[in-house]
């Protein structure tokens, strides 16, 4: 006899999609979560869902990528964005969330599915029978990826995502730093520290001669390029961060009413606006040193840290290779993969395989064709680029509008994303008719 229940391996942002995806429709889920029994190098928490990295979830705007694929996820009836709804922080035009309020509606929204059954326990195999989707995520354990590894028989690759610092907001000196959003969009919800020639230069050459954590072996790996740490950019050249992270376009200091030479940001981490992250500032320093560095920053100069930065392993598959349009793994389609494993980089990104996963499955499950969403759609370009055999050096990658089907017009640039955003959302209004 066929079995109906539905396997998921890991509880994060996909894991969990894809378990409410799946339950929605009726389908009997075991969601696996090795949480709190053993906890990977950047996981803290026991909750479903955690955030690893920033809290920001990027914009809402439709004339972007990220926000054109928020709302495809809102009207598939996300669990994740119903939790960023419900969490949600100032940010301006972003969509940024308090980490444990997020991770703890989609926790207890699991827990009290019927359908949904959470073991906490770590799975080291990958199971023989039954329908699986692997979610385990960029910091999959060694043991399930030697198995992902021997399954495929292919080798896993690997980059490195980069953590940024958390400062309290009280230590931070109000007498240098501003409130302001850049062109004044969203009101003030960041924290701009600005710096004149000589800080910014100093600062550069500080991060340049830091003291950086001993890389091992496993660190030699090359980072995603939206992750590299300050100081790897900081080598490119002295003015990098200035036109990076630094950037001051958009902000004017109200002590001089001029723009600064280069401005470090801060965005608010919880609701309270108890805590400011450091936007852009992944670093591979040591602690030491990033106290002693970042301390450097106009109106940071007593900052005090609750959390440092740092460094930890991403891991993926060779998508193109090993996996079909639905997910499915060529070699045995008993088998989904959903997430930052795929090799979309991104919470929003890993959300959507996640969603496309749990759907697909349960379609499966009940015999019913997959349907897939048109590449027209944000979900559909994320597909088309992980299943692109052509590509030669697989890489991860955010949405973008560099992945959809372009017009055949001369559109402007805002008008074309315009279009490209109305077009996606009435294909995937098609494609949600088609699947019911």
């Amino acid at each position: 006899m066929r079995e109906s229940r539905l396997l998921i391996i890991g509880g994060g942002l996909a894991g969990s999609e894809a378990a409410w995806q799946a339950a929605q429709r009726g389908i009997a889920v075991t969601l696996f979560e090795m949480k709190p029994r053993r906890f990977s190098a950047a996981h803290r928490s026991p909750l479903l869902g955690e955030l690893v990295c920033s809290n920001s979830l990027k914009s809402e705007s439709l004339e972007t990528a990220p926000g054109l694929l928020k709302e495809e996820l809102r009207r598939l009836g996300s669990l994740i964005i119903q939790a960023a709804d419900q969490s949600r922080v100032p940010a301006g035009s972003a969509l940024a969330v308090e980490r444990e309020v997020f991770a703890r509606f989609i926790t207890e929204a699991l827990e009290n599915r019927p359908e949904v059954e959470i073991q906490r326990e770590e799975v080291t195999t990958i199971p023989e029978q039954g329908m699986v989707i692997i979610a385990s995520g960029p910091l999959t354990s060694d043991a399930l990826a030697a198995a992902i590894t021997s399954m495929t028989h292919s080798r896993s690759l690997a980059f490195y995502d980069a953590i940024s610092p958390i400062v309290i907001a009280d230590s931070i000196d109000f007498a240098i730093a501003f409130k302001q959003s850049r062109y004044g969009k969203g009101g003030a919800d960041y924290v701009n520290c600005p710096m004149n020639r000589e800080e910014y230069y100093g600062f550069v050459q500080s991060v340049r001669q830091g003291e950086k954590v001993p890389l091992r072996e496993f660190e030699r790996a090359v980072p995603f390029e939206g992750c590299l740490p300050i100081e790897d950019l900081a080598e490119r050249g002295r003015d990098t961060l200035a036109f990076g992270p630094m950037k001051p376009v958009g902000l004017i200091d109200p002590r001089s009413n001029e723009q600064p030479f280069a401005v470090v940001q801060l965005r608010r981490e919880n609701r309270e606006g108890t805590l400011y992250n450091i936007v852009g500032f992944q670093t591979k320093l040591t602690y030491p040193e990033q106290e002693r560095i970042f301390r450097l920053i106009p109106g940071l100069g007593h900052a005090e840290f609750a959390r440092h930065g740092s460094l930890h392993r991403n891991t993926f598959i060779d998508a193109p290779r090993l996996l079909k349009g639905t997910l499915q793994l060529k070699a045995d389609p008993r088998i989904f993969f959903a997430g930052q494993i795929t090799g979309v980089e991104g919470y929003m990104e890993s959300t959507a395989m996640g969603l496309l996963a749990g759907i697909n499955a349960a379609r499966s499950l009940a015999d019913q064709e997959i349907l897939l969403p048109s590449r027209t759609t944000a979900m559909g370009a994320l597909v088309g680029h992980i299943t692109n055999v052509f590509a030669q050096d697989f890489q991860p990658m955010n949405i973008n509008f560099g992945l959809f089907p372009q017009l055949g017009g001369r559109e402007g640039r805002r008008q074309k994303r315009q279009l490209l955003a109305e077009r996606a959302l009435r294909d995937l209004e098609t494609w949600k008719e088609a699947i019911k």
